[in-house]
């Protein structure tokens, strides 16, 4: 599988959503959204006040955009940056990456821990629901740092990437949004940030292993796409078909984080199987 280059220049690529005939993403260094046509026209949104990270699409079509640091979630409309809430009063820790599903809810990840992450931080990860009216609750626990968050398009099962404990996560979604624990499966470096197919495979950005990979349901490895010498951050699956799959990278090392010292880039490749879900 061949991947193409269709944005270098970058510092940090978060986020990836397709929505309205265009990648939306952040960069994270720059505390900027941006968003992608098809043609590669690049386009700047809004310039935040704190870390953008995660990011998500309300049913109306506002996007949403989780501030890292003020533990904030924004919509960007209009043109606009507008208060959407306010977790600081129940995040334990830095929040970092979020989803919304199609029913508006929003499902945060809680680090547990204040970044940069302490050595011994164990297991305090949490996700956070923010339900369309700005009630906000924990609905999972005991997470390994959770990154990238997916749900499927029945609205039935969320996953979780844990990027310290090297797996995903499993959980059904009850009717009122509740999260049972399934199980846990795949194995693979610091999973970062995910995406669901119609197969209910998963994408999954490897970190420390410099590869997209695709995962079915059992954690078997069905595909694999390396990006030498990058670290891969995220990856959507969109397009008109959602078949192309956007693969968010960057020239970087833990230490050279420390130091905000990043060079972002976007790929794409088509790939058989459509996304579904979201994101």
């Amino acid at each position: 599988m061949t991947l193409q280059c269709v944005l270098d220049g970058g510092r940090y690529f978060e986020g990836p959503r397709w929505h309205a005939g265009r990648l939306w993403f952040v960069d994270c260094f720059d505390r900027t959204l941006l968003s992608l046509a098809p043609s590669g026209e690049r386009e700047q949104h809004a310039k935040f006040d704190d870390t953008p990270c995660g990011t998500g699409i309300l049913p109306d079509g506002r996007l949403i955009v989780l501030t890292m640091y003020r533990k904030r979630l924004m919509t960007y409309a209009g043109g606009q940056l507008s208060p959407y809430a306010d977790l600081s009063g129940i995040a334990a820790g830095t929040i970092d990456d979020m989803i919304i599903d199609g029913q508006g809810r929003a499902y945060v990840g809680d680090l547990g821990f204040d970044m940069p992450p302490p050595p011994d931080r164990g297991a305090p990860g949490r996700i956070i629901l923010v339900m369309p009216g700005g009630a906000a609750r924990v609905v999972a626990e005991g997470l390994r740092f959770p990154n990238g968050i997916a749900v499927s398009s029945d609205h039935r099962r969320l996953v979780v990437a844990e990027m310290d404990g090297a797996c995903l996560a499993d959980y059904d979604i009850e009717p009122n949004g509740d999260l049972k624990f399934r199980g846990r499966f795949g194995s693979m470096k610091s999973p970062d940030g995910i995406c669901l197919d119609r197969e209910g495979a998963v994408w999954v950005a490897a970190f420390e292993e410099d590869a997209f990979i695709r995962l079915d349901a059992g954690g078997r490895e069905l595909q694999r796409i390396e990006v030498p010498g990058r670290r891969a951050l995220a990856c959507v699956l969109g397009g008109p078909e959602r078949r192309t799959l956007f693969c968010l990278s960057a020239a970087t090392s833990y230490e050279e984080l420390r130091q905000r010292k990043s060079s972002a880039r976007i790929d794409v490749v088509d790939v058989e199987i459509a996304g579904a879900g979201y994101p």
